[in-house]
């Protein structure tokens, strides 16, 4: 499906999300719900370790992607809630070699919201994507 990545001149280029995606072509959009770092009970798991916990969310969600016919190339939006914004930054972000799922040349647009606490006090980080996809 079509999609144009536009990073304007004058505003900064980050490495990590594209400023601004346009889909051109009949699609369906899909949005998938905040994953945390759970198991099947919905008990936090890497209890203490946001890089391990962010790779884990990935997982899943690569997963769901899975199960309606797409992958990381049909997201076109990612929200990130972390507890530890810089903390989330340095171990997921700064890293070029963190193992992000995603055309690295062409993320889809994120942003990044610190909160004081997710559904669990154990949980450090939370990521919800919209997809679209060919209808």
């Amino acid at each position: 499906m079509p999609k144009e990545y536009i990073n304007p001149p004058g505003v900064p280029r980050h490495t990590y999300f594209t400023r601004i995606l346009s889909v051109t072509a009949p699609s369906k959009l899909i949005y998938i719900a905040g994953q945390v770092p759970s198991d099947d009970a919905f008990r936090p798991i890497h209890t203490g370790d946001i890089r391990a916990q962010f790779i884990a969310v990935l997982d899943s969600l690569t997963v769901q992607l899975r199960a309606i016919g797409a992958t990381w190339e049909d997201v076109v939006f990612r929200r990130m809630y972390a507890v530890d914004v810089a903390a989330f930054v340095e171990a997921c972000v700064k890293d070029e070699g963190f193992p992000v799922p995603w055309d690295r040349a062409r993320p889809s647009p994120s942003t990044l919201i610190g909160v004081t606490a997710l559904a669990n006090p154990e949980f450090l980080v939370e990521l919800e994507i919209a997809v679209v996809i060919t209808d």
